[in-house]
């Protein structure tokens, strides 16, 4: 509950700045709080669902492939040493890059549509995941590893009830630290080669149709987009984690 007010709270205080921001502007480009509002829900009966949609569609589709992928590679690498030392340098020189860097040349590789928006986003999240779940799954303490086995369990075993649920809150957090940048890289990414999605939706309206209200309702909803994500990430959390 107290939460809850604390965000009201903060919602509001951004508006008040908004508004005494766009009072003091006094310019188009920056239309104060009611004129966005009031555009938002006139443009919720036009096409904004369908830019919102392809947003959420190419997030949603790489998170699933990264989780795919991602985790159980940080498994193994937590798992083996040898595996570790042998990729340890791949991931060392990999992971800083800026993966935005790469988006001119998966376009060129692999040309419009949906693929690769989805793929820019799933290179983000694979290395931050990785990561987090290897170093999390090496982390485990050894007893507790020899205590399982003491049972009786064998490595899918191990896999199973120790380092998959050990490491799951680590991948938790790699999502909830990669959304808004994941958030960020699918706007540079809907500038190029679409006409769907919310980053085109802000370009659009502007840089070309000049029409400032559009352009901060595409913004709005791209925030509530990974303000969204970002609660979504909690609530599992919350529902696969009771532990913590």
């Amino acid at each position: 509950m107290k939460r809850r007010l604390d965000l009201v709270l903060t919602l509001l205080a951004l508006l008040v700045i908004w508004q005494i921001a766009a009072w003091f502007v006094r310019r188009p480009i920056l239309p104060d709080p009611l004129t966005v509002l009031l555009a938002f829900w006139r443009e919720l009966w036009d096409d904004l669902p369908l830019h919102f949609s392809a947003s959420l569609w190419r997030v949603i589709a790489s998170t699933a492939l990264a989780i795919a992928t991602a985790a159980p590679t940080g498994l193994v690498l937590g798992q083996s040493r040898r595996l570790n030392r042998l990729f340890a340098p791949l991931i060392y020189l990999l992971y800083p890059i800026p993966k935005v860097v790469f988006v001119p040349l998966v376009l060129l590789f692999f040309g419009l549509g949906d693929t690769p928006k989805v793929l820019i986003i799933y290179l983000i999240l694979f290395f931050q995941i990785v990561v987090l779940v290897r170093d999390q799954a090496a982390a485990i303490r050894p007893e507790l590893l020899l205590s399982v086995r003491s049972l009786g369990a064998g490595r899918r075993a191990l896999f199973r009830f120790v380092y998959l649920p050990a490491s799951l809150p680590a991948i938790l957090t790699a999502l909830r630290q990669s959304v808004g940048t994941a958030v960020a890289v699918l706007y540079v990414a809907e500038l190029y080669a679409t006409q769907r999605g919310l980053g085109y939706y802000i370009y659009i309206n502007g840089s070309t149709y000049f029409d400032y209200p559009a352009m901060y309702v595409g913004i709005l909803a791209m925030s509530l987009l990974g303000v969204g994500l970002y609660s979504g990430v909690d609530t599992l959390e919350k529902r696969l984690c009771k532990w913590k």
